[in-house]
C-alpha cells in the first residue's frame, strides 16, 4: 500500500494492522499454564472479546494440554459480538457464549453475571479458575448489589456514559453499585486457584479499570463513589445514599489475603497495537510517531488539538518532520448536555469532526480515528476519515459541520460523505486508534 498514492487506504490498513495484532489467537497460547490442574478448569469471562477468547483458549487446550482435561464455563459478551466457531475445535462447545447489551446493562447482563458468580462458586481447592476480560466487561456483567434493582443502576451507568465521565470515575461507581465488580468475583471461588488473561482497552492497562476488576482488589471506596454522584448531579435514592455514606457496599481491597496468589496477565495492549501500526509504516518507509497510548479528554477537543500538531509538524516548527504519520490511542470522551439531543456515532467520529474543524481543509494531510471493537459508540461503524476535501465536499452537500458537532452527530456527517469506516465487529479491543497522514 503506497502512502503516496493512496492516503486513505494506507490508514485503513494501519488500523487493519493494530486490530489484527490484538486478536486473541494470536497472544492466548502462550498464557496457558503448562499443564491442566489436578481438578477441573472453570473459565468465566466478560467483554467483547470474550467470545473469541473463549474459542482461543479452547483451541490452546486442545493444543497444549492432555486430552480429556477439563475445562467448563460461561463467558458473555456483546449482542452480535460472537465470532464464528473455528474449524479446528469440535462442534460442541466446552464454554459457553452468551450476549448481553452494552453500553448500558439489560436483563441479560444480570442473568449472565447470576450465572458466572454460580459457577465460580463451585471452584474447590483443586480447581483453576480463569477469568478472560476486556472491554464492555463492566456493562455485560452486571449483576446489581442487593437492595439495588438493574432500573437504578441503567439510569446510574446512562447520566454518567452521557456525562463526560471518565472511564476510572464511571467504574468506581458501578463498582459499589455491584454485586460481582470490584473484586467480588474472585470472592465468590476464595478456595480455587485464580488466573486472569485480560485484553487492555484502557489508559494505563490498570487491571482494576477492565471490565471494572471482577478479579483484583478495588483501591476506592464508597465514599468516593458517592462524590463523583454528586459531582455529576445524578439523582439516587436516599438509602442508597445511606448505604454509601456508611460502607455498607464496600469491596475487597489491595491487601486482603484473598488475592495474595492470584495471577493476572495482559495479552494485549493499545501501545502493542500502536506499535504494530508504527512497525507497518516503517516497512513503507514511513516515519511513525507514537504520541500517547493513553490520551484523554473531550473528544472533538482532542481532535483540533492533533490538528494543531499535525499543522506544527507540516509547517516545520516541531521536533517531528513530515512525511510522518502520528499515532495515538487512549479513552476520550463525549459530553451530552442537552436532553433532547440524541448522540449518533461515537468518541471517534467526534474526534473526527474536531480534526476536520481544525485542520479546515489543509493539503497534504488525512486522519482517521476508529474504535478497535468495530463499533463507535452509537453506529454501526468503527470511526471516520478526514482528508483534505471534506469540508468542501460537505459544503456541496449541503451539510454543516458546527451543526453536526453540536448534535453530536458525527455518524450522519461522515455517512453523508462516504467516510465512515466499517469493519463489523472485530472481536477484540485495545479502544481507540487514532492516525494522522501528513505529507
Amino acid at each position: 500500500m503506497n502512502w503516496q498514492d493512496q492516503p486513505e487506504a494506507f490508514l485503513r490498513s494501519l488500523f487493519e494492522r493494530a486490530v489484527a495484532s490484538a486478536q486473541p489467537m494470536l497472544g492466548l497460547r502462550s498464557l496457558l499454564p503448562e499443564a491442566p490442574p489436578a481438578g477441573k478448569t472453570i473459565v468465566l469471562g466478560a467483554g467483547k472479546a470474550a467470545g473469541a477468547m473463549a474459542h482461543a483458549f479452547e483451541l490452546a487446550v486442545q493444543q497444549r494440554w492432555p486430552a480429556g482435561s477439563h475445562v467448563e464455563g460461561i463467558v458473555v459478551t456483546r449482542y452480535g459480538h460472537q465470532p464464528p466457531r473455528p474449524a479446528e475445535l469440535p462442534p460442541q462447545p466446552r464454554i459457553e457464549i452468551l450476549e448481553a447489551a452494552h453500553p448500558v446493562p439489560d436483563a441479560n447482563s444480570e442473568a449472565a453475571a447470576r450465572r458466572i458468580l454460580a459457577l465460580a462458586a463451585q471452584a474447590g481447592p483443586d480447581d483453576l479458575v480463569v477469568y478472560l476480560l476486556s472491554g464492555g466487561g463492566s456493562a455485560l456483567l452486571a449483576l446489581p448489589a442487593d437492595g439495588i434493582d438493574m432500573a437504578l443502576k441503567q439510569h446510574i451507568t446512562g447520566q454518567l456514559l452521557q456525562s463526560g465521565a471518565p472511564i476510572e470515575v464511571i467504574n468506581c461507581v458501578r463498582k459499589h453499585l455491584s454485586g460481582i465488580k470490584g473484586g467480588r468475583l474472585a470472592q465468590a471461588s476464595a478456595t480455587a486457584r485464580r488466573l486472569t488473561i485480560a485484553i487492555s482497552d484502557v489508559p494505563g492497562d490498570d487491571l482494576s479499570v477492565i471490565a471494572s476488576g471482577p478479579t483484583v482488589p478495588d483501591a476506592s471506596n464508597c465514599a468516593e463513589a458517592l462524590a463523583w454522584i454528586d459531582h455529576y448531579g445524578i439523582g439516587i435514592p436516599e438509602s442508597l445514599r445511606e448505604r454509601l455514606q456508611s460502607a455498607t457496599l464496600e469491596t475487597p481491597k489491595p491487601g486482603e489475603p484473598l488475592f495474595q496468589h492470584d495471577r493476572h496477565l495482559l495479552m494485549a495492549t493499545p501501545a502493542q497495537a500502536l506499535r504494530a501500526a508504527a512497525e507497518l509504516a516503517e516497512e513503507h518507509g514511513l516515519p511513525a510517531f507514537i504520541l500517547s497510548d493513553r490520551l484523554e479528554g473531550e473528544s472533538s477537543a482532542m481532535g483540533r488539538w492533533h490538528a494543531q500538531v499535525a499543522h506544527a509538524v507540516q509547517a516545520g516548527n516541531s521536533s517531528l518532520q513530515a512525511p510522518c504519520v502520528l499515532l495515538s490511542g487512549g479513552e476520550t470522551t463525549v459530553t451530552i448536555t442537552r436532553t433532547d439531543v440524541r448522540a449518533q456515532g461515537g468518541r471517534a467520529m467526534e474526534f473526527c469532526m474536531g480534526l476536520a474543524r481544525g485542520l479546515q481543509g489543509a493539503a497534504g494531510i488525512w486522519g482517521l480515528a476508529a474504535d478497535t471493537d468495530g463499533i463507535d459508540g452509537i453506529s454501526d461503524a468503527a470511526g471516520a476519515q478526514v482528508t483534505p476535501s471534506t469540508l468542501e465536499r460537505a459544503r456541496a452537500a449541503g451539510l454543516d459541520l458546527p451543526t453536526h458537532m453540536h448534535a453530536h452527530d458525527g455518524h450522519g456527517f461522515f455517512d453523508a460523505l462516504g467516510d465512515l469506516v466499517r469493519t463489523g465487529p472485530t472481536h477484540t479491543n485495545v479502544n481507540d486508534f487514532r492516525a494522522i497522514l501528513i505529507v
